[in-house]
C-alpha cells in the first residue's frame, strides 16, 4: 500500500472515530436476514446494510455496482455481470462443471440464488444486508464466508406509483416502472419490473460492431401481501427474469477492442417464487413457513481462442508452398438447467414461553434444500499451423447433479438485568449427492457437519455497545470432474473456526461499527486449474483441493454523519490479510502466499449533499488493493480508486438526475488468467478482462 494511500485510510478512520462522542440515539435499524429479526446493536456479527436511500442516491443499477460499499467484499468478472463473490477472500470465481458447491449464499426475496446472483438489478429494492463471515446456524454449508440478502420493496398501504427512464453512454436505454397499494382491507400488491440494454463497452474489430458483449435484461416481480387476522401473515413473490447478454470480454491486448469471430452469451432465464408465512399464537410462539422455488436456464459461451482466422495468419506466418491453410479456432459453451427448492419451519418464543425466569427466548427450526442441476458441456476447434493436416477436437459432455441438504438448527438467546446478551445457536446438516455423465462417470456421495456460534453482546453506555463471538462454518466436500490427476477426484469438508470481536455507536450525527476478525480454515478448499492441451485454449480442467490450513484475518469499519443539515458522509473500509499456512500439491506450493482475489484493503467513501429548494448530488470514490487472480498463477491484479458522481434537482412529483461512473476512466481489471492462447509458441501470457470504463448518463424519476 503506497504511503499517500494509508495516509488517507488514516485520516478518515481517525475522523470516523471522534466524531462519535456525542449523545441520542438515532431510530434502531431491524436486521431482517438474522434467523431472529434483531436490531443492529443486537446482532453479534458484522452487517453491512445498504437502505433504500442510498441504493437511490448513488449512481448504481445492478449490485455489482452497489458491492464496492460493502468491506471486504470482492467479485469475479468471469462472466458478463457479477455472478462469483469473495467475502473475506473466501468465494468461488467461476463454475464451469455441474456439481456447485457455493461458499457465498445469496438470497433474493428468500430465493435462493446462490453462484447464480448475476440477476440482481437494484430497481426498487428495499435494502440489502451483507452478513460478512461464517453464518453457520443461519444457513450453514452455503454460507461459510458469509450471506447476502436483498429485500424487495414491499406493499404499501396507500397507492404508490414510481418510474424511472435512463439514458447514457455505451448505448444504455432503460426503462422501470414500480406500482403497488391496497387490493382491500387485507391484501396488498407492489407491481415492479425494469428493462434495461446497453453496448457492452467493447468494440468487435473483427466483425465491427460494438454490441457483442452488451446487455438486454428484463425482470418483473409481483409481491402480494396478506393479513387476514392480526395474528397471520403471508407475503408472496413471483420474479420473472430475462437475461440476455453478451459475452465477449477479453482483449488479446488487454484493451477494450476484441476480435472474436464467434463472440459467447451469458444469458439466464430464471422463474421464481416465494412464500413466508408466519403465525402468532397468543403471544406464546410464532411459527414461520418460508418457501423459495427457482428454476433457471443458464446459456454461458465464449470464444475460447478470442481471435479470428484472418487475425491468427500474421502469427502463423506459413511458406507460400504450405501444404495446408493455417486454421486456429476454438469455443466452449455450457447450457445449464438449475431448478432449486427451499423450505424452512421456524418456530420461535414468544412473551409468554421465554425460558429461565423469562430471561431466554428460543429458536427451533429445520431447513430442506433441494437442487438440480443438468448440464451440456460443448467444446470443439481445430487447429494447424499449415505443415501438418489440420486437427479437430471435440468435447461434448451430458451430466446431471442432485443434491439434497437436510439440517435442524436451534438458538437461545438470553438477556440479562445488566443488559448484557447471550447468544448460543448450533445447526447440525446432512447433504446427499447423485452425479452421472456421459464420460462415463457416476458416483454418490453423503456427509454430515456441525456448526455453530457463542456470542456475548455488551452495552456500553447509552449508545455504545460491544460484542465477542466464537464461531465454527462448514463447507461439505465433494468431488472434482473431468480429466482431474490421479488421487485427487475427491476433497474433503472444510471447517472455519472464526473468532470476532466489534463495538458499535449510535449517536444524533449517525453511527459507526467497528470489526476485528480471526478466522483459521481446516483442510481449506482451493480452487486450481492447468490446461491440458497447450495448443487448445478450451482444455481447461478445474478442480478443487484441500489445503492443511489457511488463515484469514482483518478488520472492518463502517461509519455514517451528519455533517450539519445539509451534508452526509458515509465510510467503509476493510483490512484483510488472508494466506496459506500451508499448501503443497504435486503441481505447486503456495504456503505462505496470499489467498486468490483477496484484496488487502477495500474502501468506499460517499459524500452527499441535500438543498432546501430540491438540489442534491453525491460523490464517491471507493477502491481495492492489489490482489492474485488465481491460486494456479502468481499473476497479480494493480491496485485503483473510481470516482463516481450523481447531480441532480428533485421537484414535488419528479427529479432529475446527471450521473457518471469511473469518472476519471481508470483502467482496472477484475479477472485474469495466465495461459498460452496465441501460436505458435503459445507462450503463458496474463491475460485481463477490464472492469467498465467512463460512462455519463441522464436519468428521470416520477413519483405518484
Amino acid at each position: 500500500m503506497t504511503s499517500y494511500r494509508l495516509a488517507a485510510f488514516a485520516a478518515y478512520f481517525a475522523f470516523g472515530l471522534s466524531v462519535t462522542v456525542q449523545a441520542e440515539p438515532l431510530d434502531e435499524i431491524v436486521v431482517t436476514g438474522d434467523l431472529r429479526e434483531r436490531t443492529l446493536a443486537d446482532v453479534p456479527a458484522s452487517v453491512v446494510i445498504i437502505d433504500t436511500a442510498t441504493i437511490e442516491d448513488a449512481a448504481v443499477t445492478h449490485f455489482e455496482e452497489l458491492s464496492t460499499l460493502v468491506p471486504n467484499l470482492n467479485w469475479s468478472g468471469g462472466t458478463n455481470r457479477a455472478r462469483y463473490f469473495q467475502l473475506r477472500g473466501i468465494g468461488e470465481r467461476s463454475q464451469y462443471e455441474g456439481a456447485p458447491n457455493p461458499s457465498v449464499g445469496v438470497i433474493i426475496d428468500d430465493i435462493d440464488f446462490s453462484g447464480i446472483g448475476g440477476i440482481a438489478s437494484t430497481w426498487d429494492l428495499a435494502g440489502v444486508e451483507v452478513l460478512l463471515g461464517p453464518q453457520p446456524t443461519r444457513y450453514g454449508a452455503n454460507a461459510l464466508a458469509g450471506l447476502i440478502v436483498m429485500r424487495s420493496a414491499a406493499p404499501t398501504e396507500t397507492f404508490d406509483a414510481r418510474a424511472r427512464v435512463s439514458v447514457g453512454g455505451d448505448g444504455l436505454r432503460s426503462v422501470a416502472l414500480a406500482l403497488g397499494g391496497p387490493i382491500s382491507e387485507t391484501l396488498g400488491y407492489r407491481l415492479s419490473a425494469q428493462q434495461f440494454e446497453s453496448n457492452g463497452f467493447r468494440d468487435n474489430g473483427f466483425s465491427g460492431l460494438d454490441d457483442t458483449n452488451g446487455r438486454d435484461e428484463d425482470f418483473a416481480r409481483l409481491r402480494l401481501a396478506w393479513q387476514p387476522t392480526d395474528a397471520t401473515r403471508i407475503d408472496v413473490t413471483t420474479l420473472l427474469v430475462d437475461q440476455d447478454n453478451g459475452y465477449d470480454a477479453f482483449a488479446l491486448d488487454n484493451g477494450f477492442t476484441t476480435f472474436s469471430d464467434r463472440p459467447g452469451r451469458d444469458a439466464q432465464r430464471s422463474v421464481a417464487f416465494s412464500a413466508r408465512a408466519s403465525h402468532e399464537r397468543d403471544a406464546l410462539w410464532t411459527l414461520t413457513s418460508v418457501t423459495g422455488v427457482a428454476s433457471s436456464d443458464i446459456d454461458f459461451g465464449f470464444d475460447a481462442d478470442w481471435g479470428n482466422q484472418s487475425y491468427w495468419f500474421d502469427f502463423f506466418a506459413p511458406p507460400a508452398d504450405a501444404p495446408f491453410a493455417p486454421d486456429y479456432d476454438f469455443t466452449s459453451r455450457r447450457l445449464r438447467e438449475r431448478d432449486t427448492v427451499n423450505q424452512e419451519f421456524r418456530l420461535q418464543s414468544g412473551e409468554g414461553s421465554r425460558l429461565f425466569s423469562d430471561t431466554t427466548d428460543w429458536l427451533l427450526g429445520i431447513y430442506a434444500l433441494r437442487l438440480d442441476e443438468n448440464l451440456l458441456s460443448t467444446d470443439e476447434g481445430v487447429f494447424t499451423d499449415g505443415t501438418f493436416a489440420p486437427s479437430a477436437s471435440e468435447s461434448l459432455l451430458t451430466s446431471d447433479y442432485r443434491a439434497t441438504n437436510a439440517a435442524a438448527f436451534a438458538q437461545l438467546d438470553t438477556q440479562f438485568a445488566n443488559g448484557r446478551a447471550l447468544s448460543v445457536g448450533l445447526r447440525a446438516e446432512r447433504r446427499s449427492t447423485d452425479y452421472q455423465d456421459d464420460s462415463p462417470l457416476n458416483t454418490s456421495t453423503s456427509e454430515s457437519a456441525l456448526g455453530g456460534h457463542i456470542s456475548l453482546t455488551q452495552p456500553i453506555g447509552g449508545n455504545a455497545s460491544a460484542y465477542l463471538s466464537a464461531s465454527r462454518g462448514y463447507k461439505l466436500g465433494g468431488f472434482n470432474l473431468g480429466a482431474v490427476p490421479d488421487g485427487r477426484r475427491e476433497f474433503a469438508a472444510e471447517y472455519l473456526w472464526n473468532l470476532e470481536a466489534g463495538m458499535r455507536w449510535q449517536h444524533a450525527n449517525g453511527s459507526t461499527r467497528l470489526t476485528v476478525f480471526y478466522a483459521e480454515r481446516r483442510d481449506q478448499q482451493v480452487d486450481t486449474s492447468f490446461q491440458l492441451v497447450p495448443n487448445d485454449p478450451s482444455t481447461f480442467v478445474f478442480f478443487q483441493d484441500n489445503a492443511a490450513s489457511g488463515q484469514n484475518l482483518g478488520l472492518e469499519f463502517v461509519g455514517q454523519y451528519a455533517l450539519g443539515e445539509r451534508w452526509t458522509l458515509s465510510t467503509t473500509f476493510g483490512l484483510l490479510d488472508a494466506t496459506f499456512d500451508d499448501f503443497v500439491t504435486p503441481d505447486t506450493d503456495l504456503s505462505g502466499r496470499e489467498q486468490a482475489h483477496a484484496p488487502g484493503y477495500t474502501f468506499a467513501v460517499g459524500l452527499e449533499w441535500q438543498h432546501p429548494e430540491g438540489w442534491f448530488s453525491r460523490l464517491d470514490v471507493n477502491g481495492k488493493d492489489a490482489f492474485y487472480f488465481s491460486n494456479s498463477h502468481d499473476q497479480r491484479s494493480q491496485a485503483y480508486e473510481l470516482l463516481n458522481g450523481k447531480l441532480g434537482y428533485r421537484g414535488d412529483r419528479w427529479q432529475l438526475s446527471v450521473w457518471g461512473r469511473n469518472l476519471l476512466d481508470e483502467q482496472y481489471a477484475v479477472r485474469g488468467f495466465f495461459f498460452g492462447n496465441e501460436p505458435p509458441a503459445f507462450e503463458d501470457t496474463l491475460y485481463l478482462r477490464l472492469g467498465d470504463p467512463r460512462q455519463f448518463g441522464v436519468s428521470i424519476d416520477w413519483q405518484y
